[in-house]
């Protein structure tokens, strides 16, 4: 038997974060508590996925629906039936994580299957600004390798060549949310090399993307929008070299790491990402990292708030996550 707790928990953003289609000035998340009757809890935490209509309230209310048969005692392997993919069965399955390790004495890195749980180098994403702040964003964040730049169809490339005259070193992750269209990726594709673009992220629409197969691309294309879990790896051949693996998208570590190991067998590259959210979102998601090229895991970095036992961030890596924290 488990006893199940939800709450809404608000983490306000340090300033309005602004992708193409909307800005951002604090991120609502869901949390799950599990506790068994030994008392040992397990917690996960959950953000949704905002284009498919996920909110707070949606999340409590596929949660409560399914209130008894969680608190009956459900596996992880029932709960991927139980809830579908998204952000509710991410919270849930996650919890089931940590709980599981608690209950055990084995990390959940372990348990996963993983030779190791370290630190990994991680993106921090600049959203869209005015010139003056971007540049002063940039230079803040010298010591990340790696800078995620967001922008749209009006501002082009302009952020990115900003960030790069900022932080010529760092490679750049550029990620116009779906804005573009075919006449940008052909107008700008002759300038990423010069402005350290390493990875290309979901350019064009989702139901847009069969443009892709026809351009030969200088950088890798990451499916972002366009991917959510197993189901979608078959559509996605010839368009994608990336596959952007979000636990809020896929519905937990269980299925995350499922797509990861598949999506590795198909020949894709893989990249870690998150909705922004607490320590206690990234905490599992460090987990998949351990698997990919491309990690974007900065968002305790763009909020003013975060629970207690913080991961660690050091010089643009992001730490493991403590056994107070999770897993």
């Amino acid at each position: 038997m488990l006893r199940l707790e939800l709450s809404r928990v608000s983490w306000p953003m340090r300033t309005p974060f602004r992708i193409s289609r909307i800005t951002e000035t604090q991120t609502d998340c869901v949390h799950v508590v599990l506790t068994d009757a030994q008392g040992h809890r397990g917690r996960g935490e959950a953000i949704g996925v905002d284009y498919a209509g996920e909110t707070q309230a949606t999340l409590i209310a596929q949660l409560e629906a399914v209130r008894d048969r969680i608190e009956a005692g459900v596996s992880r392997a029932q709960a991927q039936v139980l809830l579908p993919s998204g952000g509710a069965r991410n919270a849930l399955d996650c919890a089931l994580w940590d709980l599981q390790a608690k209950q055990s004495g084995v990390p959940a890195w372990q348990a996963a299957g993983l030779d190791s749980c370290r630190p990994v180098e991680t993106a921090y994403t600049c959203g869209m600004m005015d010139e003056a702040a971007l540049r002063q964003m940039a230079r803040d964040h010298v010591d990340h390798g790696w800078i995620k730049v967001k922008t749209d169809r009006d501002r082009g490339l302009d952020p990115v060549r900003i960030v790069h005259e900022e932080l010529p070193q760092a490679r750049l992750i550029v990620d116009p949310n779906e804005a573009w269209g075919e006449a940008e990726l052909r107008r700008f594709a002759g300038s990423f090399q010069a402005l350290n673009v390493a990875l290309l992220e979901q350019p064009v629409a989702a139901g847009e993307d069969d443009i892709l197969r026809g351009l030969n691309l200088p950088v890798p294309v990451a499916a972002d929008e366009a991917f959510d879990d197993r189901a979608n790896l078959a559509a996605l051949a010839g368009k994608y070299q990336v596959l952007n693996i979000k636990l809020d998208k896929t519905g937990g570590l269980t299925e995350a790491l499922a797509c990861a190991r598949s999506g590795l067998a198909q020949g894709y590259r893989l990249m870690i990402g998150c909705m922004a959210g607490s320590s206690l979102s990234m905490a599992p998601a460090v987990l998949v990292a351990q698997l990919c090229d491309f990690v974007d895991l900065d968002g305790p970095l763009l909020q003013a708030g975060d629970v207690a036992n913080p991961i660690g961030y050091l010089e643009g890596r992001i730490g493991a996550p403590t056994p107070a924290l999770w897993g």
